[in-house]
Formats: structure tokens, sequence, C-alpha cells
């Protein structure tokens, strides 16, 4: 139904029912055979949530600025909205609350952002179950190893720990594709460097089955209902 933080709201607020009756203390103990429902409001509420996507420039990080840099939820405003964006919604101010990035991309990377105010989102894009896959268009210099790619697809480790298995293929002559099962912190571009390749560009086209598509750099849309991850 939602993350365990939004649990607690919706607690609190007494929007949760244990058997027929409200309940609003954290932490209420309850029997298996018990039933728990949300109220109308509750599920009202959480059908107002959005999830937005955003073609993340460069030079904005995904969330916890430092060092003056701008962070991507500040290109979310009517203005930058995509005129040609297809979903009934209006954007209002409150749709900024709560809304956090599922899943990050580096200051100098680009492409597909996921920001959400739904937890469900959250945790089917980033979860620690989580089986959506990513999506990558890398530029590359260097010369690589004759081993180098399938390397890259299987056998590298970071942090001292074994990558998933990868799918790289190269695009053309400077670009590779990736496609990733997970998303340790700047993988791709320390993936390359253990193979004598050095990023010069990243974007982002794809999060699960939602494609980046002709979103404009910079720009924004709302997931549509008819989309999913």
């Amino acid at each position: 139904m939602c993350s365990r933080r939004e649990a607690d709201r919706y607690i609190e607020r007494g929007l949760v029912y244990v058997d027929g009756k409200p309940i609003s203390e954290l932490g209420t103990k309850i029997f298996p055979d018990q039933e728990i429902e949300m109220s109308e409001e509750g599920l009202k509420r959480q059908s107002t949530q959005v999830t937005i996507l955003l073609n993340k420039p460069v030079g904005y990080v995904s969330s916890e600025p430092e060092h003056n840099h701008k962070e991507a939820i500040d290109l979310i405003e009517k203005s930058t909205r995509w005129r040609t964006d297809r979903s009934p919604r209006r954007f209002l101010s409150n749709q900024l609350k709560g809304l956090v990035p599922a899943g990050r991309l580096d200051i100098d990377s680009t492409g597909l952002l996921v920001l959400t105010q739904d937890g469900r989102v959250a945790r089917r894009i980033i979860g620690e179950n989580s089986e959506v896959d990513k999506e990558y268009l890398v530029r590359v210099t260097g010369q690589i190893s004759d081993t180098g790619l399938q390397q890259l697809n299987h056998g590298l480790s970071l942090d001292e720990k074994p990558l998933k298995p990868a799918q790289v293929v190269w695009q053309n002559e400077d670009q590779l594709r990736f496609i990733l099962h997970e998303g340790k912190k700047r993988q791709i571009r320390r993936m390359c460097e253990l193979v004598d390749l050095k990023v010069v560009g990243l974007k982002r086209i794809r999060v699960g089955r939602v494609m980046l598509g002709n979103l404009p750099s910079g720009q924004w849309r709302y997931l549509r209902d008819d989309e999913s991850f």
C-alpha cells in the first residue's frame, strides 16, 4: 500500500482502521487475523501523489546539494513542464512536498531522473528486491583491452563486492550502451575506469519500462496512468 514513513503519517492522522475502528498511535499491536483498512480519505490522498519524469541536465545534483550546486527538484516548476505532456494533472506547489528522487544521476550525467511522492514507486525502482533495470548511453575515450567488454558485462568488482551481470554493447565507435540491474554510486564511470576507458558523456534513457523519449533537457512531465516501471 505505501512506505513505512507514509504509513506513519496515515496512522497519525487517523486514516487507518483496524476491525473498523480508527487508530492513531504508532506501534499499535494487532493480531494476524485482524482486518486493516485505509479510510476513503487516505485512499484519496494516496491517489493524488505524483511521480515526475525529469530530463536532468549537467550541473544539477539529484539530491543533497553541496558546493552551491543546484538540486534537480529546482527544475520542477510550471514554466519547465513539457508542453506536450499528455497528463491531465494540474501542477500545484504542494506536489513538491515529499518529492524525492528514486535513484540518482551524478552532476555530470544527464537523462531520465524519476522523482516521486509515492513510496510504492520508490520501492519498486530502488528497493532492496527491485528488478527494475536502467539503460544508459555512455560516450567514452581510451583503448579497451580485448577482454574489456567481456569484463564490463560480468566479472568486475566495486568496493570489494562482485557486480551483478550487466548488458554492455558498442552502440558506435565511441559509445557504449549499458543496461544495469543495480545502482552503485558512479558505477558506470568506475566500471569503465577498470577497463582503461574514460567516460566523457553519460545519459540515462530508460528506467524499467519507462523511456526518456523526446523529453527536452531541463523539462519534466508526469508519469501517466497507463505507464509503470
